[in-house]
């Protein structure tokens, strides 16, 4: 902990995972009780995840065995969930196993012989299996296979709440005890037994509970597809033996946890980058596919950046380590994944709300039911049964299940092919938008500007080997594009940069230092856009003097000196290439209705000329990123046909940071191990311009399953209890539609894995 950081401002992080829940009133009962804890500031329970993020006020007494403790009490099981790398066999696989398939079996093959002589009725075929029979056949599908639903209702029940297990115990216990009493009072009579209603109920519940967890277990496949990328170890090579005397036999292999930065480590052909790292030796093709979503392998050379998790091709590489652990490229994507997968967006928390008070009134609609029955038709076993279909049918397993199946298919496959969708609720936005603006250099354009042009604004006797060698001093250090294209000029011409004091840097507008020799030397300088120049008195001399460069749309810096009467020195031009596909996704936007904007801090002809070139609508130039977020709204709150705008910011996820905030959806465009993933709601993987027109697309696709999940879970809820109420659903039928329910949801979210990136020609 850094110890200059207020403790107020720090907060203790806990990820658990829970096993137990049914349906959303599950998370709801989580939530609140956690809640209620001392210095717990915020609680998200996703049920398809059936995991728990908590944020604890640090220095609070609430400890995660005590959170862990109080979740217990309610009736679920909590355990702390594995760190990244390590694959749960918590949560949905522990549901799994406990409704195995082999349980399924069981019950139907007990069950069978209980219904199969109404199956046999419409073929004239009258057959039936004496009381004692049923009741044998019944029993144990009912109090050994169905235990488990007695004890989670118990559970609810000193809980204070209700949940699905509960509503299944006292629908099935209600069947079966109605026919147990016809036994015991008329046993020679067949006619009123009900056992295989309630036998059918539990193993249609026990086959919906294993698909659902089978579902769920294809759902989080995303989250378990990158963990599997670690390998188990890493090849570390001896401190002592140096580069030039390397034998692939001389390493220790190591557990990744040990592995430690400045750690060489050797990686041979076909295996797994085990670290982010620089290479220090060899060159090879390295597979990022499933980081970044780059298809094909990309090559790497000596002093190049390479991600763990990725594989390596045909070349033995010796790199150095960087990035271990959490602080690693792979680690934050999990992080970043598991994250957007156990938020909530905005229509679940009134899925919950719904939810929490949805037990207690089926509850009242199946007593009110069975009053209703009972007088009308003045049968208490029709009043039992009818009243029992309404318990059965109105298990709102699949309204808890509908979104967070969603959104947890959704944000997999989009991160597989390198979208990362950090919030959910970016979902209800993003098919929505109908305005995406750009940043221009690093976004638009490839990022790489080159040095083309120094126009010396003194007098044309100024040395330019002089003006180099000063600027460039003052850009040492610096990772800006421009920066990098002085200095890469200064090592061709062979100019040695001349190093200067006081550096600082002027966000968004340049750098200022003072040289420590040559013809300016401890003057204060400064290195700014032109832009940042426009209020002054001298901006039309140096539009004058340099006007036919401005014209050819090039990217301008000015060196100018700040102390006494500030003077200008020069002027150094920049070129950036456009990539490649700009125009193609400008097109495929317009082809979707939405319209373009350019948010450019580079002067008017030069954001013009990029503009004009790929089809920008509307051009907005020598903008300073202070004023990018202003932009943004002034786009939002133009209307068209008297509607809101929803705007898109699409940037480099640092300068444009105000801007991305502002914006609707903010996507932030990075590439290799320079992930900005805590900039925008969206992070595009790869500098490839063609992912923000898919970002929308799979944003648009899931928020349609949402909307369809909730659709079709309100029909089965709905449309199930009146028709249960009036008799037109046997209890056998209930409790298929019911567990049928929650399979059909999970397996219209499941689409969703057929959705694959676009290119664009």
């Amino acid at each position: 902990m850094d110890m200059d950081t207020p403790s107020s401002l720090i907060s203790d992080f806990y990820s658990l995972d829970i096993g137990g829940m049914t349906f959303a009133s599950c998370v709801g009962r989580i939530e609140k009780t956690v809640q209620k804890m001392s210095g717990v500031e915020a609680i998200s329970v996703n049920l398809a995840t059936e995991q728990a993020r908590i944020r604890v006020k640090y220095g609070s007494p609430t400890t995660v065995q005590a959170i862990i403790q109080a979740i217990n009490k309610t009736g679920y099981e909590a355990n702390p969930s594995p760190p990244h790398g390590k694959i749960s066999t918590q949560g949905t696989k522990h549901s799994w196993e406990i409704d195995g398939l082999s349980r399924v079996f069981i019950s139907f093959a007990l069950a069978i012989p209980l219904v199969l002589p109404m199956l046999l009725m419409p073929l004239g075929i009258h057959w039936s299996l004496s009381p004692w029979w049923q009741l044998a056949l019944a029993t144990p599908i009912q109090f050994i296979l169905g235990w488990r639903f007695y004890v989670a209702a118990m559970k609810s029940l000193l809980a204070g709440v209700g949940n699905m297990d509960l509503l299944i115990a006292i629908g099935t216990s209600a069947a079966y005890g109605l026919s147990l009493y016809q036994i015991l009072t008329n046993w020679h009579d067949e006619n009123g037994l009900y056992f295989e209603g309630s036998a059918v109920i539990i193993s249609m519940v026990l086959l919906g509970k294993w698909l659902e967890a089978k579902a769920k277990w294809q759902t989080s496949e995303s989250i378990r597809a990158l963990q599997k990328l670690w390998p188990e170890k890493a090849k570390v090579l001896d401190a002592s033996v140096k580069n030039e005397a390397l034998n692939l036999t001389d390493y220790h292999l190591l557990p990744l946890d040990q592995v430690l930065p400045t750690d060489r480590i050797i990686v041979l052909p076909g295996e797994r980058i085990p670290v982010d790292g620089m290479i220090l030796s060899g060159q090879s093709h390295v597979d990022e596919s499933l980081l970044t979503g780059e298809s094909e392998p990309v090559k790497k050379y000596i002093n190049e950046l390479v991600i763990g998790g990725s594989m390596n091709g045909e070349g033995v590489l010796i790199i150095q380590a960087k990035a271990v652990g959490i602080e690693s490229v792979l680690s934050k994507i999990i992080s970043l994944v598991e994250e957007a997968q156990t938020k909530k967006a905005p229509i679940q928390k009134l899925v919950d709300r719904v939810s929490a008070v949805f037990v207690p009134s089926v509850i009242v609609i199946a007593i009110l039911t069975g009053l209703g029955n009972w007088f009308y038709w003045d049968s208490g076993s029709i009043a039992i049964l009818r009243a029992v279909s309404v318990l059965v049918i109105a298990c709102p397993c699949a309204l808890g299940l509908a979104t967070p199946a969603a959104i947890m298919v959704g944000t997999g496959v989009a991160a597989r092919f390198g979208i990362l969708i950090k919030e959910p609720q970016l979902l209800e936005f993003s098919h929505r938008i109908n305005v995406v603006a750009f940043d221009k250099t690093g976004t638009l354009t490839i990022g790489r500007p080159q040095l083309i042009r120094v126009i010396p604004l003194v007098n044309e006797s100024d040395n330019i080997k002089d003006i180099i060698a000063t600027a460039s001093g003052l850009q040492l250090g610096s990772e800006h594009p421009l920066a990098k294209a002085m200095l890469n000029f200064a090592n061709e011409k062979k100019i040695l940069p001349i190093a200067s004091l006081e550096n600082k840097a002027l966000p968004g507008i340049g750098i200022e230092g003072k040289p420590l020799s040559g013809p300016w030397a401890n003057e204060r300088l400064s290195l700014q856009s032109i832009a940042s120049l426009k209020g002054d008195s001298r901006y039309q001399d140096i539009e004058s003097r340099i006007g036919s460069t401005l014209i050819e749309g090039h990217t301008l810096s000015i060196l100018r000196v700040k102390t006494g009467e500030a003077s200008l020195i020069a002027a150094f031009v920049f070129g950036d290439e456009i990539k490649t596909n700009a125009k193609q996704t400008i097109e495929a936007l317009h082809q979707l209705g939405i319209r373009t904007a350019m948010i450019s801090g580079d002067n008017l002809s030069s954001a013009e000329r990029v503009g004009k070139l790929i089809g920008i609508d509307e051009i907005f130039a020598q903008v300073m990123p202070g004023d990018k977020a202003d932009i943004i709204k002034k786009l939002r709150s133009t209307t068209v046909s008297k509607e809101r705008q929803w705007v898109a910011m699409i940037g480099d996820g640092i300068n444009d940071a105000p801007a991305l905030a502002v914006a609707d959806v903010g996507m932030a465009m990075s590439t290799g191990t320079d992930v900005a993933i805590q900039s925008a709601g969206i992070t595009l993987m790869r500098g490839d311009l063609s992912l923000v027109p898919n970002a929308i697309d799979i944003s648009k696709r899931t928020w349609n399953k949402i909307r369809q999940n909730l659709f079709w879970a309100f029909v089965f809820n709905s449309a199930g209890i009146p028709l249960a109420a009036l008799g037109y659903l046997s209890p056998m039928v209930a409790g298929s539609a019911m567990a049928l329910s929650s399979f059909f949801v999970l397996s219209n979210a499941l689409l969703l894995k057929q959705w694959r990136i676009k290119g664009l020609h």
